[in-house]
């Protein structure tokens, strides 16, 4: 008789043997089955826990309460100045547990509000028992099959298509683009719109380049030159006007997120954030190559470390908004900012979001959490500093002795406000010391000494911490005049804190660099697999990266400007497209991914991106080449518009020049063009334009307290300069810009939303500095001419470019001629300007309320706008009409 018995690799293995191999197999499943809950536990409940209850005192490394870090396991398993914390499988052992149940000596959290409930202990104590188990997140890339996409998505890593454009003999084509243009055209039965008259080009090219309007003259100038290369030569002007800088900034500045100010509750000024904002400006006039100016945002600092400039450039890794203070955990806003600055150099130079590969390998393009990490180790030893550094001979400096005198007075000032209250304080504790007959507040028993703020009233204590936010802004003030910039350096980790006036580069740089972890679910709280700097394994181009303190930028720049790189070039080429045509040639030039748009002529923008590196990737060169094309000069009205709606209904093939609306700062600043009140003014620190003054005094909360409040510039040659040079407040925006599309600066704007809303209408009819407008230039025309018709006409030229007609003269005559009356029947009334403000608020430490008046200390030697009341009926009649032009779609639009 055969035994029962189990065949293994061929042979016969005794029955009790076999029995115990399964029953082993069964513990073994049993334990997986307890370590799989376990872990699942730690993930949904533990983890959580932790991070809300636990790492505020004992996650910052730089100043753990009790030594104790309770980030890793391995923190817990040290423990700190009592002893471990943990005791894996015995939760009535480990202090941990001990310390939640708070019926000893050591009670966690310490504040009986925060005490865990019934069934965040038990979840605690099964933890525990269970072994304590600290899940590891994987870090292996995945394979590139394994993303929901297929080679097409993946489009933008492919190295670029040497195309040659198509072989077409038609008359219209101008430059290579138009061939490429005009083959899918004639595929889909269509051809080009005629082109469009001189008059609608220059104030396209014009408002294109410069973002302001061509004057009467300069229309004059190019309508009476007849030579075959004119626009040629108009775009050579505009392209070396100081303005063309300006505009060009425009844009890039919307994709970095330029503000002045940091943002969040902390949002304290910038002060020298605007010596970065003229590096752009600079940078776009010189016709700066596109690969230095990368290398140079990227690694200046590395690369030229005895720039000046360089180290200006470098303030862009420091552009997204940021805070750290004594409420915020070190260790979260530094992987903050860490997260921040890898996807913003992700968006801005290879079009690439790269936050969702944070906490797992992106869904749909080619973005390991593995890569994500080690391009973010790349700027592991990047620090904060306000740095010394030189002004420039190109920066203006002019008047910063007198702008001077106005914040330091302030802060005398206050600091006397804030020492007379002090003093108060110390006098009412000196006393009541005398009256208890001790020395010291360390020799009262504990509840016998005195509070804080002993012998003050609550306003006191609440306008004090007024005063106190209030001199450290006007300290940031006095910054600004100062020869710093808002930039960088390598080291270890510092102790920059957004409530520090300045920080300057620390005297010992020595010291460990920041180690970068793989972070599981992308939670700082669950480190796994260390990993060293590196670049995007997508890309088949690849370069080595140093882990030494310095370099690790540099190498990464050099990637990026690579011609090598696949994305840099086709990136640039797209967004310099859509500046001209109001979507790019890939509709989302943040996001080459797969959720992107796809290019509509891929083969045009290859060729444009290898054109452009073959040019010396030089932007005016790549302007050029796109303004001189057909396409570009043709009329933005089609032939045959009801075919058109049809075949190509998102005038994709660009069968006609797209309409666009100006953007916000081009209506500011056009009014101001055309009214004869722009200062064209460059650079140097923002100013305040009048804003309206509802929005303007609102408080605007600093960290418990508030700002001060928003004041216009006194002088009209102050507020008149071009939008770009107003300050930017990240929590306070001017709503005539803001109705007008102008994106915050929290996140990267790839391109400005187009709408068309009532507000805007009534912005424009009614805000105050529109009205301003309109009066400055009733006054213009009527110091040209006295006759009301030639003043109509001149009026037509600045803000239309063009003469009226004969009908439009004649209605604009009867309009005016009907205002004047009215305004002689009803003459305004000055209104005065705010003096003061009256604030209120909830003193933090005493739950009561407390009010205080502020002066607008500007406000005294504030020099008006022309104001109705300065003019006579008939300038308000002529204004009126100005009123109406400013509303007009010919002035809002470009066609």
């Amino acid at each position: 008789m055969i035994r029962r018995g189990v065949f293994l690799a061929g042979l016969l293995l005794p029955a009790a043997l076999a029995l115990g191999s399964i029953h082993s197999q069964d513990s073994r499943k049993s334990a997986s089955t307890e370590v799989a809950k376990a872990e699942r536990l730690f993930v949904d409940a533990i983890q959580p826990l932790l991070k809300n209850k636990c790492l505020g005192c004992h996650g910052d490394g730089d100043k753990l309460a009790g030594k104790l870090d309770l980030r890793t396991r391995e923190g817990l398993l040290k423990g700190g100045e009592t002893g471990p914390a943990l005791i894996p499988g015995k939760a009535s052992a480990s202090l941990l547990f001990k310390a939640v149940l708070r019926d000893g000596d050591l009670i966690m959290p310490p504040k009986e509000k925060d005490k865990l409930t019934a069934a965040e202990i038990a979840n605690l104590r099964a933890w525990i028992d269970l072994g304590a188990p600290w899940p590891a997140a994987p870090s292996v890339a995945k394979k590139p099959g394994a993303w929901k996409s297929s080679p097409e998505d993946r489009w933008a890593y492919q190295p670029l298509k040497k195309t040659p454009p198509p072989a077409l003999a038609a008359k219209t084509i101008k430059t290579p683009i138009d061939a490429f243009l005009q083959d899918k055209l004639q595929s889909n039965g269509r051809s080009p719109t005629a082109a469009a008259d001189r008059r609608t080009l220059i104030r396209r090219a014009t408002f294109d380049l410069l973002g302001l309007p061509p004057t009467p003259a300069e229309i004059d100038a190019f309508l009476d030159d007849d030579a075959d290369d004119a626009f040629a030569r108009l775009v050579d002007r505009l392209l070396a006007s100081p303005r063309y800088g300006e505009q060009a900034a425009r844009h890039w500045l919307d994709v970095v997120r330029y503000a002045d100010s940091s943002g969040f509750s902390n949002d304290f000024e910038r002060p020298n954030a605007w010596r970065y904002r003229d590096y752009v400006i600079r940078s776009f006039n010189q016709d700066k190559p596109f690969d230095r100016f990368i290398l140079e945002q990227l690694a200046g600092d590395e690369l030229e470390p005895a720039n000046p400039e360089m180290l200006v450039a470098v303030g862009f890794l420091r552009m997204g908004p940021w805070e750290q203070t004594g409420m915020s955990v070190k260790a979260v806003t530094r992987q903050q900012f860490l997260d921040d600055v890898t996807n913003s150099v992700g968006v801005t130079f290879l079009a690439q979001g790269l936050r969702c590969a944070r906490c797992h390998d992106h869904k749909f393009d080619p973005i390991p959490t593995l890569d994500y990490y080690r391009l973010q180790a790349v700027f592991a030893p990047v620090q904060f500093a306000e740095r010394d550094v030189a002004f420039l001979a190109s920066e203006p400096t002019d008047g910063f002795a007198q702008a001077q005198a106005r914040p330091q007075q302030l802060l005398k000032e206050t600091q006397a406000k804030i020492a007379v209250i002090r003093q108060k304080n110390q006098d009412a504790l000196a006393t009541y010391l005398k009256e208890k007959g001790v020395k010291s507040i360390a020799d009262l028993p504990f509840d016998e000494r005195p509070r804080q703020h002993f012998g003050l009233t609550p306003f006191e204590i609440g306008v004090e911490k007024v005063y106190r936010k209030r001199a450290e802004y006007l300290q940031r003030e006095l910054l600004r005049y100062q020869p710093l910039a808002f930039s960088i350096y390598n080291g270890p980790l510092g102790d920059y804190s957004s409530n520090k006036v300045l920080n300057p580069l620390p005297k010992k740089m020595q010291g460990p660099l920041q180690d970068v972890f793989i972070l599981k679910g992308g939670a700082l709280e669950t480190p796994t697999d260390k990993v060293s700097a590196g670049l995007l394994s997508a890309v088949s181009f690849q370069s080595k990266v140093p882990q030494t303190r310095d370099g690790r930028r540099l190498a990464l720049a050099r990637w990026i400007a690579s011609p090598r790189n696949p994305l840099t070039a086709r990136v640039i080429a797209n967004r310099v497209w859509q500046q001209h045509f109001g979507k790019g040639l890939a509709a989302n030039p943040n996001n080459f991914g797969k959720m992107g748009g796809k290019p509509s002529h891929p083969e045009l923008l290859d060729w444009l991106a290898q054109w452009f590196m073959d040019s010396g990737w030089s932007l005016k060169k790549l302007h050029r080449l796109i303004m001189t094309s057909a396409v570009y000069q043709q009329s933005g009205r089609p032939a045959d518009a009801d075919k058109t709606k049809t075949v190509d209904p998102g005038n994709t093939l660009l069968t006609y020049f797209p309409l666009r609306r100006l953007a916000a700062e081009e209506i500011r600043d056009t009014m101001l063009a055309v009214s004869g009140e722009l200062n064209l003014k460059m650079g140097g620190p923002g100013v305040y334009p009048e804003i309206n003054w509802e929005v303007a005094l609102q408080p605007r909360h600093i960290m418990g307290s508030v700002a001060p409040p928003y004041q216009p510039s006194p002088r009209p040659e102050q507020r008149h300069r071009r939008t770009i040079y107003a300050m930017r407040l990240r929590t306070l925006s001017d709503p005539l810009l803001e109705v007008f599309n102008r994106p915050d600066s929290d996140t990267s704007c790839e391109r400005r939303d187009d709408t068309t809303v009532t507000p805007q209408a009534f912005a424009l009819l009614n805000d105050e500095t529109v009205h301003a407008r309109a009066l400055a230039l009733a006054r213009r025309l009527q110091k040209i001419t006295g006759d009301t018709a030639t003043q109509i006409d001149h009026a037509f030229r600045l803000v239309y470019g063009r003469l009226p007609t004969a009908e439009e003269r004649k209605l604009c005559l009867n309009h005016v001629a009907k205002m004047t009356a009215h305004h002689e029947k009803h003459p305004p009334t000055p209104v005065p300007l705010p003096t003061t403000v009256k604030r209120r608020m909830v003193e933090e430490l005493t739950g009561e309320p407390f009010a205080w008046e502020e002066e607008l200390d500007q406000m005294q030697n504030y020099q008006r706008d022309l104001a109705p009341w300065d003019v006579g009926a008939a300038t308000r009649g002529l204004a009126e009409l100005c009123l109406v032009l400013l509303n007009s779609n010919e002035f809002l639009y470009v066609d």
